[in-house]
């Protein structure tokens, strides 16, 4: 399965001609309806709909169809309804003259004030007549799957960009592992080596002499104990572990935002303790080198879905 951004957009226009057939090619002019899907990252699923009053009652068709194929994002359908396009003279039926005459004539019986229907009254009166204000339902979800089926192939082109960005860092991560391994026991017998160096200074100062054998030992279980406390083989090996996961998460696709961004939060937490338990320079530059990467990789997760 993809890894899908959260981030996307796509838009779609059905003609009245399409959704009412023969009963808008009565009208002098037909209207058009367009239907826009965006949407950015959200911790949940948010749906916002902008509909014109027409269209109201296909809120909860419509909030389904989303919901099957959208599972996080703050996601907003906006429908227009065109303006109609104006014709030269509308050609109203007899029939709805007889009926706006006859309409005409009772109104003015009991308000003999009235002003009487002009050219124009009857051509807009014709044209809200023919044109039926209802858009079928089923067109309107035909036009929504076609334009979803785009957002969703957008969302998937981003979050495919998206998971090349997270592969790369996971590279640049290991290599600063493998950076790190040798530094530790470089640590350590530099550390050895100083606290002969200090012991002989301080026995020199003192006019004390001290074998050599127990300086040796005395050095090697500083240097042990110094070892343990810098040690940091089980902070790469789960950091290692946790790398590991990340590209098999990205492999396996789908819904793997959350999953993702609990595993930035664990790489997050052995840089740190990389970093405090860090005896030499290099070493504290590798652990600052990886919390830049890590950073950058949680801001890139955050747009997963």
């Amino acid at each position: 399965m993809p890894v899908y951004s959260m981030t996307g957009f796509a838009s779609g226009r059905l003609g009245a001609a399409d959704a009412f057939g023969d009963a808008a090619s009565q009208a002098p002019r037909p209207a058009g309806l367009t239907i826009e899907l965006r949407s950015v990252n959200s911790r949940f699923l948010d749906l916002a709909f902008r509909l014109p009053d027409e269209m109201r009652q296909h809120e909860m068709p419509l909030r389904e169809l989303l919901g099957q194929r959208v599972k996080r994002g703050k996601l907003e359908l906006r429908a227009v309804l065109e303006g109609r396009a104006a014709s030269p003279v509308g050609d109203p039926s007899t029939a709805l003259l007889q009926q706006l005459s006859s309409l005409q004539d009772k109104v003015r019986a009991w308000l003999p004030d009235a002003a009487p229907l002009g050219v124009a009254d009857v051509q807009r009166l014709a044209g809200a007549a023919d044109v039926p204000r209802e858009w079928p339902v089923k067109a309107v979800l035909a036009l929504t799957q076609t334009v979803l089926d785009d957002f969703m192939a957008a969302r998937a082109r981003e979050g495919e960009r998206l998971g090349q960005l997270l592969r790369a860092r996971v590279s640049e991560l290991r290599q600063l592992a493998r950076q790190a391994e040798p530094l530790v026991p470089q640590a350590v017998q530099a550390q050895k080596q100083r606290f002969i160096a200090r012991w002989n200074e301080a026995l020199a100062d003192a006019g004390a002499q001290v074998p050599g054998t127990a300086a040796q030992e005395r050095a090697l279980s500083e240097a042990a104990a110094f070892a343990i406390r810098i040690d940091v083989a089980e902070e790469l090996g789960r950091l290692g572990a946790h790398l590991d996961e990340i590209e098999a998460v990205l492999n396996q696709g789908g819904e793997v935002g959350k999953r993702l961004d609990f595993l930035i939060q664990e790489l997050h937490r052995e840089a740190n303790t990389l970093g405090s338990k860090s005896a030499v320079l290099e070493l504290s530059r590798v652990s600052v080198d990886m919390k830049v990467l890590i950073e950058q990789m949680r801001e890139q997760v955050q747009n997963i879905e």
